[in-house]
């Protein structure tokens, strides 16, 4: 089948989590099956999603492009994704593992700390990257596989108990992950600054396409401008509005490149007021005009 679209925009596919699951289980907050080159579904690439999601390949080869960040495939790798990224995906086909998809507000269901799902090192990461997880030992490869197996089971069996069951199962995917998972952000510490710099991202990969001011982020967040902004400072390096700046430029070079809309059409759905503003502004922060920045990726 193909997949009905949201619509943050009309040209750069917004798939929802019902898009990937089948009629009888529409009003379900997850999907988990096997990904190969025969699934039911055929996409639009680069899109986003609103959903989160957990990719397992065991076999095959390409790339993943997330965010503009390009990583090679080498199985057996998981590779992890958060509602509002953009991505693009080529493989080989013989490609093959299993995807487990979900919203926050299946993982989240009964737990206390609300914060738990962003904790994950892997999700709306603090660099911004979003490397695979490169498996080396056998057993963990052999577990991780068993956990999707097992997932698939009881998405397919009519205990009474079987959220519950995926949900235990989803978090222990993710916890074996995490706990594999090498990065500068497990060492960090998962204070309120670590969090508030993980709710900012995510709102940004929300509301990029909105043209927000930081004031507007910050009473999002419920906190001061200058606070938000020495706190992204000190755990990433960068400013709030270095960070808010990077996001609009990503997505004007996206649709730049996989669209057909105008600059003035690119202008007004990004909520630019004034188009001379917006080519001086992407001139600015890339090098290019918007055309020229049109022309030369055509070009390549």
């Amino acid at each position: 089948m193909t997949p009905r679209m949201n619509s943050i925009n009309e040209h750069l596919p917004v798939y929802s989590l019902d898009n990937f699951s089948s009629n009888e289980r529409k009003s379900q907050q997850f999907q988990v099956e096997v990904f190969d080159a025969k699934r039911h579904f055929s996409v639009r690439y680069p899109h986003r999603h609103d959903f989160f999601e957990v990719l397992y390949l065991l076999k095959g080869s390409g790339f993943h492009v997330i965010d503009g960040n390009r990583y090679e495939i080498k199985p057996p790798c998981v590779f992890f994704m958060s509602p509002g990224q953009a991505h693009k995906i080529e493989f080989s086909h013989d490609i093959e593992g299993y995807i487990f998809i979900f919203t926050a507000d299946f993982y989240l269901a009964n737990r206390s700390n609300q914060n738990s799902l962003i904790e994950f090192p892997f999700f709306y990461n603090l660099k911004q990257d979003n490397p695979p997880l490169l498996l080396e030992q056998q057993s963990d490869i052999s577990f991780l596989e068993g956990l999707f197996k097992r997932s698939i089971g009881e998405l397919e069996s009519n205990e009474t108990n079987r959220l519950d069951m995926l949900r235990s199962l989803l978090d222990l995917i993710l916890t074996t992950c995490s706990s594999r998972y090498r990065t500068s952000e497990n060492m960090s510490g998962k204070g309120k600054g670590h969090i508030l710099v993980k709710k900012f991202y995510h709102l940004v990969e929300e509301n990029n396409h909105k043209n927000l001011s930081l004031k507007e982020y910050a009473a999002l967040l419920a906190v001061t401008p200058n606070h938000l902004t020495q706190t992204v400072k000190i755990l990433t390096g960068k400013t709030s509005s270095q960070i808010i700046k990077a996001k609009q430029i990503l997505e004007i070079k996206r649709l730049l490149v996989h669209t057909n809309l105008s600059v003035a059409e690119i202008a007004h759905q990004l909520h630019f007021e004034d188009q001379s503003y917006f080519t001086k502004f992407f001139k600015r922060e890339s090098g290019f005009s918007p055309l020229q920045y049109r022309n030369g990726a055509a070009s390549r």
